[in-house]
């Protein structure tokens, strides 16, 4: 069977109007142009709709055929096959498939992979990495988000002085601080990466006990201990940076740790090592669990009357955590 071609040498854009054959696996280009080739050593061009198949020659000459069906049928005479992957894309149903597998891969990663190197990575990093990361965060908070707190001196240093008599429930316990705010956006606690903790006069009034007080706070220096920020700010950037590899911007990278740090959503088994770690903080100082359970049903009558507290609206539901905390050993 003989199929038009055009025939380029690969050096300069003449074209030459050929045929092709094939006998006895030889490939045979004649017309303007005569050279012979084992079919072995051509390659063959990927199928499109819309594009011509190329061959191409060893020395970067390559044809471009011109009778696309003779040369279909010429191939299924030589017993040519498209490699695998050439096949898989030429599936509409194959594709598809390709495209669940990849979603699956990117949040099967997202939910269990990313975690797993976030935590990996913290723990490689000296401690002094998430304070230097940290400093400066707390201005930016009272620049934007906190005020000067308007509770009484006394009561500040009480609840400080109560807090550090605890005993912690690990070794090695992190150095905090505890500082005091006004909050623009209703009762809450955070902790950041410098080691403080931060606690509006929001929810000090709202709790009005300080047992249960001493709960929010062990809650965060769960976080401060198991270095959950870090983890957290590592998760995030790796998604950060992987944008910037696809669309590239690095200053997106560094513009979004303060939004970072001030939407600490932590996923459900982390938010369980901080219940974790208040809870074991009670139970080694002799603290009745009640009061911690009290915190966060405290905060969700109170949410009832007016806006969610956004101490709830970082944590997981409410009733699983109370039953978890009562229900602990």
């Amino acid at each position: 069977m003989s199929v038009l071609a055009s025939y380029y040498d690969g050096r300069t854009s003449r074209r030459h109007q050929v045929t092709l054959e094939v006998v006895a696996g030889v490939a045979q280009v004649r017309g303007e142009i005569e050279r012979d080739c084992p079919i072995g050593q051509l390659r063959v061009s990927e199928r499109f709709a819309r594009a011509a198949r190329k061959v191409s020659f060893p020395d970067g000459a390559y044809l471009e055929i011109i009778d696309g069906a003779a040369f279909r049928e010429l191939l299924q005479e030589t017993g040519h096959q498209d490699s695998l992957v050439v096949r898989l894309q030429q599936s509409w149903r194959h594709a598809l498939a390709a495209c669940a597998v990849l979603v699956a891969v990117v949040v099967l990663s997202y939910v269990y992979l990313l975690p797993l190197a976030a935590q990996g990575i913290a723990a490689m990093l000296p401690v002094a990495v998430d304070r230097q990361i940290g400093q400066g965060t707390l201005e930016f908070l009272d620049q934007h988000v906190l005020a000067p707190s308007q509770l009484d001196a006394r009561r500040t240093q009480a609840i400080t002085a109560r807090f550090r008599a605890l005993t912690a429930p690990l070794p090695d316990a992190p150095d905090y601080q505890i500082v005091f705010r006004k909050s623009r956006i209703g009762p809450n606690a955070f902790a950041l990466p410098s080691g403080q903790i931060v606690v509006t006069d929001e929810i000090v009034r709202l709790l009005d006990d300080d047992d249960a007080l001493m709960g929010v706070l062990a809650h965060e220096l769960g976080h401060v201990h198991r270095r959950h920020l870090m983890r957290r700010l590592i998760q995030s950037s790796a998604i950060a940076a992987t944008a910037t590899v696809l669309f590239g911007d690095v200053s997106a990278v560094l513009a979004n740790i303060p939004t970072v740090l001030l939407d600490l959503k932590y996923s459900r088994d982390i938010e369980r090592e901080a219940d974790d770690y208040a809870i074991a903080m009670f139970k080694a100082n002799g603290l009745p669990r009640q009061k911690l359970a009290l915190v966060f049903e405290k905060l969700e009558s109170a949410g009832k009357d007016g806006p969610v507290s956004p101490y709830l609206s970082s944590h997981p539901a409410n009733d699983e955590r109370i039953a978890h905390i009562l229900g602990a050993r």
